[in-house]
């Protein structure tokens, strides 16, 4: 039995002038101070980030998780590090969001500046993400999006 598994790589897909969204592993160790210690993951996604951005991507938004702070935001596991290193390495200003969804998060994303590189925060700060549900009001179990979920707004879409 074989499997076709193809996939469209960035090379693949005209990005000129899009909005690049991208799900990166920027889970990189750290020290008790925060401070990170071993930069390879970050290192690891910078070639598809400055091919993206040569292909003439408008941005690159980025978004990541870091350790399991089970949900909930915890500023020991934010993502902020990571923003300024990666901003370091690319030798441009990375611009660090609060947030990984919410009114603030789409107004920044909607229209940033060309050539803009976003960090979104972690997450696993949401704890859908943890993939463990929470218990609604209803009392039912949210772990993944059934014939209740909204369609993407117009602006993600795009």
């Amino acid at each position: 039995m074989s499997m076709n598994l193809s996939k469209k790589t960035l090379a693949d897909v005209d990005v000129k002038g899009k909005r690049v969204l991208m799900r990166v592993d920027f889970n990189v160790p750290q020290d008790k101070t925060g401070a990170i210690t071993n930069n390879q993951r970050i290192v690891g996604a910078i070639p598809t980030i400055t091919k993206a951005l040569e292909a003439g991507a408008k941005a690159v938004i980025l978004m990541s998780h870091l350790g399991r702070p089970d949900g909930k935001p915890n500023a020991k596991m934010s993502l902020k590090p990571v923003a300024d290193r990666l901003g370091e390495l690319l030798g441009k200003p990375v611009t660090f969001l609060a947030d990984c969804v919410g009114a603030e998060t789409e107004a920044a994303c909607a229209a940033p500046a060309d050539g803009s590189v976003i960090v979104l925060e972690n997450l696993r700060f949401h704890v859908e993400e943890e993939g463990k549900g929470v218990n609604h009001v209803e009392g039912c179990p949210l772990k993944k999006c059934g014939e209740g979920c909204t369609p993407f707004k117009p602006s993600e879409a795009e």
